[in-house]
């Protein structure tokens, strides 16, 4: 559980919904372990296809480990959650499972919507398929979702035109990983890295010295000096380009912290 508990006065509300394969891994050793790289070649596929769908509709999704992947759903309700799963099981060998779950506090939003997938069984059982269960965020505010973008300051001078790319990668998630655990831990935000020196971080309300915390603890723990855009909106999509506009300003001001 996250360090920092839910303020009754906070006012985001970040609907979260689980996307898990169904039998998935049975799958892919029946009736004998398939190639590994048409493995990778669906997954990709899916994982793009959910972008699209989740994307047009104003949401993020992020890959996780590809059998399971996490979205931030605001604005979408269950009619476009069953589209989604009747689109996956018209076009794919396998179905997925969705779990939704709303909160101030990204990570209690996941907890719920994983709880309510587990709740219909295994994911390694044939049983399951296409469980859908969760509450909805009905209405919507311009402030339910608070979006951070973070990267690395200069990562071309330093790792990408200085090292090879597997120790620029390592260099990268090693900094990604200390934010990720970082701001689960003392916020119960959500970090995902998105290629690049990105990451993308669903989170609760924070202030400006929370952030310049997390900047100051990966500098310390991993090396890697980052600075982050914040921006909120009624969908993902929207806090998120604010974000970005954010992030922006800190490269031409100069500066580790931009609010939208």
């Amino acid at each position: 559980m996250c360090r920092r508990s839910r303020d009754p006065g906070t006012v985001t509300a970040a609907q979260l919904t689980l996307v898990q394969i169904d039998n998935y891994g049975p799958w892919t050793v029946t009736p004998e372990p398939r190639r590994e790289m048409d493995l990778q070649t669906l997954q990709s596929r899916l994982f793009a296809d959910l972008a699209q769908y989740i994307g047009n509709r104003g949401g993020y999704v992020f890959f996780t480990r590809f059998d399971n992947m996490v979205a931030v759903t605001n604005g979408l309700d269950r009619r476009d959650h069953e589209l989604l799963q009747e689109s996956v099981g018209n076009r794919y060998p396998v179905t997925v499972s969705l779990g939704v779950g709303v909160d101030a506090v990204p990570i209690e939003a996941l907890e719920t919507a994983t709880r309510r997938v587990q709740s219909a069984g295994s994911a390694q059982s044939s049983d399951r398929s296409e469980a859908l269960a969760g509450d909805f965020r009905a209405e919507t505010a311009d402030d339910d979702v608070s979006v951070a973008h973070f990267d690395v300051n200069d990562a071309t001078g330093k790792y990408t035109d200085r090292l090879n790319e597997f120790d620029s990668f390592i260099n990268i998630e090693q900094g990604y990983a200390s934010l990720m655990r970082y701001m689960r831990e003392e916020h119960g935000a959500l970090s995902f890295f998105v290629g690049g020196d990105n990451v993308i971080a669903a989170c609760p309300d924070l202030a400006r010295d929370d952030y310049r915390a997390a900047i100051d603890h990966v500098a310390d723990d991993a090396d890697v000096q980052l600075k982050v855009g914040v921006g909120t909106g009624a969908s993902p999509h929207d806090a998120g380009y604010a974000a970005k506009h954010a992030l922006e300003d800190c490269r031409y001001e100069g500066t580790l912290v931009e609010f939208a």
